[in-house]
This record gives C-alpha cells, structure tokens and sequence, in this order.
C-alpha cells in the first residue's frame, strides 16, 4: 500500500462556489486532499464513484454551522494521492480510518453519495463504534448492477478496455463523455453550464485517476459480498435520501434500501436526480441538519 504514482502538486484553495483552503494529511504514506469547516459534532462527507469533493460544495457553508465538516477526496480521486493498489472495499476501509485517525475523529455522522454510502455501510458494519449516524444519498444497493439503469455508468462499469485505452480515449473525448454522463445523473440540464462541465472535465483529467476508478469498479463482487448482504443488520440511525427523478438507481431502489435497513428513515428528493445534495442543496441540507443535530 506505499506504492503510487509520482505526486503532483495539491493547489491551495477549493475550486467551488467558495474558496476554501485545501487541507492535506498523510494515511499510510499517501496525501490525502480534505476541507475542514465548522464546529461541533464532526460530519464526513463521501464522494461516489468518479466523484469528488466538489460534488459537496454547496453543503460547506450551511452544515459547517452546525457541526464540523470534513470532505475528503478518497484515495485515487480528485485531488489525492493514487496508490498502486487494488482498491479493494478492505483497503478503502482501512485508509478511510486512518484519515480518521489523522484529523481525531475518533466518531463521525458518516453522508455517503452513491458509491460513497458503500463505503459509509461498510464503515458501519466494519467499524461500527466509528460511526454516530448513517446518511445513505442515492447509494449503494444490493445486487448493484441488476438495478443499475443508467447507460453511460453501466458502459463504464462493463468496460473491458484496459486502462491505457480508457485514458486516452479520457484525454481525446473527455469532455464529450463527462457530460454524457452528467446529463444522466443530473436531473435540471440547466444546472450543467459550461463552467460546470469544463470544470468536471478538468478533474477528470487528474494524472492516474483511471486506473483507480477500473480498479473500484472491478471489486464491486467484493461490495455484494461483503455487506450488500449485511445491510439488514445495520442498527445505527440511519436516513436514506434519494432523488425522485434518479436515472442511476430509481426511487424504488431506495425505498427497498429503507426498507432493508430496520428503523431507517427515507426522504425523497424532488426534481433531483443522483446527486440530490448538488441539485437541492437547501432542502437537502435542511434535512441533513435536523437528521444530525442531537
């Protein structure tokens, strides 16, 4: 797990609806790229698959008055280091503590958004002293690619490229493909301006972020066998929200994560698609506020 690519350089300032500074911290010898806003009871944010944490900019403001808030970009995204590892769900588990440990947060309220709640489930199964309360935002089911319904994420899923050819095929097309898939996963094309998508192809450009994205995708068998199966004994309180108008996994998908999930609560999202927190940020951040404050 010391093995990675050569490091490049973290700039200073979150490039979002606000400038914030970028915070960095060493997890077993990679540099690991957060934000850290506000006081009190801590909150950390989870990006899904591709993600980062930009997907999160309009939730710093308003939840860093109310708690502390942590938003990492996770091992082989955005702006943190990429490792030469498997990305196996043990590996993401095991860098995801020691970011914990690192910045003293011996309990968070975990928020994941799709593939970001995999990780918060698994957190909450794996180690579940760590975790206050569970936030699971359009994410991560059982049986995944059965009721996966969005075309370009099951092609990026299916892929069976090698990873050369992806990213070249990243550094020709990129920009095509980015908002292919943002048209899918974000319900309002309004919200998709051209600062938003040049700035997503931007990130997409991130040297070695393709190997790590094939190598997450190649260990979803591991997710479903691991704790897709477990989700019923999860007793943390939990929230499930889902956008009503989600074209990644539609809205019965998480009213049977809710139901799986004993005692959860589920709030639906209107007019939002997969990333419900970016498209509906005061709804969701109101519901996120009153979900978490004790």
């Amino acid at each position: 797990m010391i093995a990675c690519s050569s490091p490049s350089s973290i700039p200073t300032q979150f490039d979002a609806i606000e400038r914030m500074p970028v915070r960095t911290v060493l997890v077993h010898g990679q540099r690991i790229a957060y934000l850290d806003v506000g006081a009190g009871p801590p909150v950390i944010l989870i990006h899904g698959f591709g993600g980062s944490m930009w997907q999160w900019e309009y939730q710093q403001h308003q939840l860093s008055q109310h708690f502390r808030v942590l938003t990492l970009d996770l091992p082989g995204a955005g702006l943190s280091d990429k490792p030469d590892i498997d990305y196996r769900p043990d590996q993401m588990l095991d860098f995801f503590v020691g970011f914990m440990d690192a910045t003293k947060i011996p309990q968070a309220t975990l928020v994941g958004n799709s593939m970001g709640a995999g990780l918060a489930i698994g957190m909450a199964l794996t180690y579940p002293t760590r975790v206050a309360k569970l936030v699971l935002v359009d994410g991560l089911p059982q049986h995944v690619m059965e009721k996966l319904t969005s075309p370009s994420v099951r092609r990026a899923l299916e892929s069976s490229a090698p990873s050369w050819l992806v990213s070249f095929g990243n550094t020709l097309f990129g920009g095509l493909m980015i908002e292919s898939v943002l048209q899918e996963i974000v319900h309002d094309p309004t919200l998709l301006t051209p600062a938003v998508l040049e700035r997503s192809n931007r990130n997409r450009q991130f040297p070695g972020l393709i190997k790590p994205i094939m190598a997450v995708r190649e260990n979803l068998p591991l997710w479903e066998s691991g704790f897709a199966t477990r989700l019923g004994t999860i007793t943390h309180p939990t929230l499930v929200l889902w956008g009503e108008e989600d074209r990644v996994f539609p809205i019965a998908v998480g009213e049977e994560l809710h139901q799986t999930i004993k005692g959860s609560r589920f709030i639906r999202i209107p007019k939002a698609g997969h990333i419900p927190q970016w498209e509906r940020p005061d709804l969701v951040n109101q519901t996120l506020i009153t979900f978490i404050r004790p």
